[in-house]
């Protein structure tokens, strides 16, 4: 039996380029070089593999400005095979909650599907907290920190898989039933580079773009106004100075140490 999976990704601003709009306290992304977010291009090599072993089809959604097209195309040169753009002024500004919304409300627009793969967290914000938002929204089984998929049941009622999830001090095995959700980790694979043919492919392919219309959201829902995650600062830490340095025999060192210590409490 076939497999049709969904990968949500972002499209991140490079690291070294990070840009803030001090009237919005939100990043600039328009203009600014750009990344597909690290994490989600383990889950859009998940994403092809398992298309791989079972047939079916693999699509890839993301929410941004008209240059996350670029992302997209490069997750259809590494054998994805549709994408979604969802691109709106209306989502401008929209924190993890309103993202979430969008992105599940899309989901549902789309309607049949097994599995959603999210990398786990962006690199940009941190939170891990857009993929099991969309479960919510959807009222999905989920699995976050998936390491590995161990196995796949398509021929149960109703269909099974069995992931890893990695923990702190080892990991745990558990059945989730389809369909689902699941946010993937570095661990799980190792992502292909595109082939020629893939990027030949990547640059002849179509687009599909939806904004809030297509949706159908309530606009006080999303964006901005939307959003009940506000920033109502940003602001540079200031400037440490460093701190006091113990020298001489390990037991010298310890017991000024601890004379310092009992100093300060």
């Amino acid at each position: 039996m076939a497999m049709n999976i969904l990968v949500c990704i972002k499209q991140v601003p490079d690291t070294t380029d990070v840009k803030i709009d001090p009237k919005t306290n939100t990043l600039i992304r328009e203009g600014v070089q750009s990344i597909i977010n690290p994490f989600d291009a383990y889950a859009i090599e998940e994403a092809v593999r398992l298309k791989e072993r079972f047939g079916g089809k693999a699509t890839v959604i993301t929410m941004g400005p008209p240059q996350a097209q670029d992302a997209l195309k490069e997750a259809i040169s590494l054998g994805i095979d549709e994408a979604i753009h969802l691109s709106d002024r209306a989502f401008a500004g929209s924190d993890t909650w309103a993202t979430s919304l969008i992105l599940s409300a899309a989901i549902k627009k789309i309607g049949d599907f097994d599995l959603i793969i999210c990398g786990k967290q962006a690199s940009d914000g941190d939170t891990a907290q857009v993929g099991p938002g969309i479960a919510a929204h959807l009222d999905l089984a989920q699995a976050t920190y998936v390491r590995r998929i161990d196995s796949v049941h398509l021929d149960t009622n109703p269909k099974v898989m069995i992931v890893e999830r990695l923990l702190e001090e080892g990991y745990e095995l558990i059945e989730i039933h389809l369909p689902a959700l699941i946010t993937v980790v570095k661990e799980i694979n190792t992502p292909r580079m595109p082939s020629l043919k893939g990027k030949m492919r990547a640059q002849k392919a179509a687009i599909t773009v939806w904004g809030n219309k297509d949706l159908g959201i309530e606009e006080n829902k999303i964006g901005l106004k939307g959003s009940p995650t506000q920033v109502v600062k940003i602001f540079t830490p200031p400037h440490k100075e460093g701190g006091k340095v113990f020298t001489g025999e390990p037991g010298e060192v310890v017991d000024a140490l601890v004379a310092e210590i009992k100093d300060i409490l």
